[in-house]
């Protein structure tokens, strides 16, 4: 049986989504049986999945709303290894909130990870910013949890919000466990940048914030506005070598 691991952020704009698709074309890259999970209403996973020219919009929302069954919301990409379940046509709402108020108070979202669960050995799911019930509810669904920060001043103010989130939901469900913070967009000779991280490091448990960083690359955003994950596009690039390294460590963890 695989395992779950939610991505999530407290605000948006962090690489929370770079980050859900180049993890997951790395671990299939590593011959894991992958599935990405969109269920952020901004819907940003299909722009950067390496799916397959023409394919399907619809996703999570149409099988939530009863429209569309299981297996047409899986969609195959360019990996053997690797399916994306956009979160489908919601994204053209303008009002959320119907989708939101289905995955609050209904309990499809836990059974689609578990069964997800079953026939994988890695689901990644993609997370709309903040703490909200979609997030929330997907957390209690998952094993594991991923945070990434851009490497920015502005993170000493959410970090203890997204962090007090989480332990908030680990206390009612203690199988979760926080895998690490992840910082991004780093850029080394950035004074603010550098402060940031000796901050992080130096207040948090040494465990809690990655030792790698995913540097600040033009070549991971050019993947990104190409449809394809940088892992794939540019594997040598440094950005790319941080995911694929984050992926391998990762992928030990959940051999054990």
């Amino acid at each position: 049986m695989g395992q779950i691991l939610a991505i999530v952020s407290q605000k948006g704009g962090v690489g929370k989504t770079t980050t859900a698709v180049n993890l997951g074309a790395a671990f299939a890259r590593r011959g894991l049986k992958t599935l990405i999970v969109d269920v952020d209403p901004q819907g940003s996973v299909r722009y950067g999945a390496a799916l397959k020219k023409g394919h399907a919009t619809h996703g999570f929302a149409d099988y939530l709303n009863g429209s569309r069954p299981l297996r047409d919301v899986i969609l195959p990409t360019a990996l053997p290894w690797l399916r994306v379940m956009l979160v489908g046509s919601v994204t053209d709402d303008a009002d959320h909130s119907d989708y939101v108020r289905r995955i609050a108070e209904g309990d499809l979202l836990p059974k689609m990870l578990e069964a997800a669960r079953e026939r994988c050995d890695i689901v990644v799911v993609d997370t709309p910013p903040g703490l909200g019930p979609i997030t929330r509810r997907a957390l209690a669904s998952s094993d594991r949890v991923l945070v990434p920060l851009q490497c920015e001043p502005l993170v000493l103010q959410t970090t203890p919000q997204i962090l007090r989130g989480i332990q908030d939901v680990v206390s009612h469900h203690p199988h979760l466990t926080l895998d690490g913070i992840l910082l991004t967009m780093y850029e080394a000779g950035v004074p603010a940048c550098e402060r940031t991280e000796k901050y992080l490091r130096g207040h948090l448990p040494k465990s809690m914030v990655f030792d790698l960083v995913i540097p600040r690359s033009a070549a991971v955003s050019e993947a990104f506005a190409a449809g394809q994950p940088a892992v794939l596009r540019a594997p040598s690039d440094p950005g790319s070598q941080a995911y694929i390294h984050l992926a391998a460590l990762l992928a030990e963890r959940l051999a054990k």
